[in-house]
């Protein structure tokens, strides 16, 4: 059996968490970089502070820019210096300056703030028109990275929790509400629904638990056949048992009166159809219930058919019997013990209801990988509306096919039941010339 429950979780536990975590990583690291970066509106503002003092600067009025960098220095508490130098070229190749660049003193204010440091850096704003930089050290207000550790620990512990939480969840309910269903099928199985089954509530499933599914419904579906069966043989057999009871009963207590033999003989006769009525219903239930492996063998049907027609015509002299068929017609893995008894009753059958003086013909042939064996009666043949119930135990016809019979109704349903047990089909069909045909079809291997 595919493990497919197992390869589903490896799947996702596996693959899954590790994707998942891959992901929260990128994600922190992309939220550390961006909330490392110094909000928009601070830029602007320090960049306004800048092009102030460079205009204090370049108008040369000192003492403006003193009172100006000592009222930031106040508002903003915080250091606040203006400076600039001059590269001095001392030796080798003259000064490039594009690789000495702009920024001496401080960062830019483009680049991120490391959220880990305590102390806030010095930030460098270039003035424009000279080679002098504002210098500031950034304000407490305008340090980025404020929410900084409560986000990291919604990254880190609060969001793969729930992401966990969500998983768990899934994961349960992928496994328990299969279990669910088959404790309320299994509860309402136990409560006499012998109806309810399983795998329509798993949908497209194709797994361990749509495999116990479907063996659930085959258990469910057998057991009530069987159930079903057995209170409708206790029921038929019950109802059947009444009748010769009763005769037994009348001439058992008419038996010290007149004519002893003849209650006697009445007596040894009811006796002998309630044995055969229990010994055939035994066998129906033993055939139904069991499903008996029999032991598989060759049979040759020409021989089989050739003991079971003698015997026929013995009990049976008063009709015909013709029987045409191959020199030989082997089937391999199948079992006489089965074929003899069901081919004898449905023979059995057709000379009980053939009058006498006519004939019953039984034929055997080839058709392609099955042998085919018909038995044709003359008798009063079957409504078409009971065709189909004639193999049912206790199915009788009220009509003249079974006026005269002490039959049971339980021959032809014996003989389906011996035939199914080595894979053989049965059939009955009516003649149009009259009566009926019952067609046995047998596998050759």
């Amino acid at each position: 059996m595919k493990r497919n429950i197992l390869w589903k979780l490896s799947l996702i536990l596996a693959a899954g968490l590790v994707a998942f975590f891959y992901l929260l990583h990128v994600l922190t690291l992309k939220t550390e970089e961006s909330m490392s970066m110094i909000a928009v509106s601070d830029r602007i503002q320090m960049k306004n502070w800048k092009s102030e003092a460079e205009r204090l600067y370049l108008a040369n009025n000192q003492e403006a820019l003193e009172a100006w960098i000592k009222n930031l220095m106040e508002e903003e508490s915080t250091w606040v210096s203006i400076a600039s130098f001059d590269a001095i070229h001392l030796a080798g190749e003259p000064i490039d300056q594009n690789i000495v660049g702009s920024y001496h003193f401080g960062r830019s204010i483009e680049w991120k703030i490391h959220l880990y440091f305590e102390s806030n850096p010095i930030m460098e704003l270039p003035f424009e028109s000279s080679n002098a930089s504002l210098l500031i050290k950034l304000p407490e207000r305008m340090r980025p990275g404020i929410y900084w550790n409560t986000t990291k620990f919604m990254l880190q512990v609060l969001i793969p929790m729930a992401v966990l939480a969500v998983l768990s969840i899934f994961l349960y309910r992928h496994i328990i509400i299969p279990l669910r269903q088959l404790d309320s099928a299994t509860s309402a199985f136990s409560k006499g629904n012998f109806k309810v089954r399983l795998g329509k509530y798993l949908g497209k499933r194709n797994d361990e638990f749509s495999h116990l599914a479907s063996t659930f419904d085959q258990m469910a579906s057998r057991i009530g056949e069987l159930i079903a069966s057995q209170r409708q043989l206790i029921a038929d057999l019950s109802h059947e048992l009444r009748t010769p009871l009763t005769r037994l009963d009348i001439a058992v207590s008419n038996f010290e009166e007149n004519d002893s033999q003849r209650h006697l003989e009445r007596i040894a006769r009811e006796s002998q159809q309630i044995r055969k009525l229990v010994e055939d219903s035994l066998t129906l239930a033993w055939l139904d219930n069991e499903n008996p492996m029999l032991q598989k063998e060759s049979v040759d049907l020409v021989d089989l058919l050739d003991v079971l027609i003698d015997d026929a015509k013995f009990e049976f002299p008063d009709r015909t019997l013709l029987f045409e068929s191959p020199k030989s017609a082997v089937v391999v893995n199948s079992c006489h013990r089965a074929l003899c008894p069901a081919i004898e009753n449905i023979i059995r059958n057709a000379l009980r209801f053939t009058p006498e003086g006519k004939k019953v013909e039984i034929k055997l042939q080839r058709i392609s990988n099955d042998y085919l064996v018909e038995v044709l009666d003359q008798g009063p043949g079957i409504p078409e509306e009971f065709i189909e119930k004639v193999f049912e135990p206790f199915f009788r016809v009220d009509n003249a096919r079974l006026a005269q019979s002490d039959s049971f109704g339980l021959g032809l349903a014996l003989a389906k039941r011996h035939l199914r047990s080595v894979r053989a089909r049965v059939s009955a069909r009516n003649l149009a010339s009259g009566g009926l045909v019952v067609q046995v079809i047998i596998p050759v291997s």
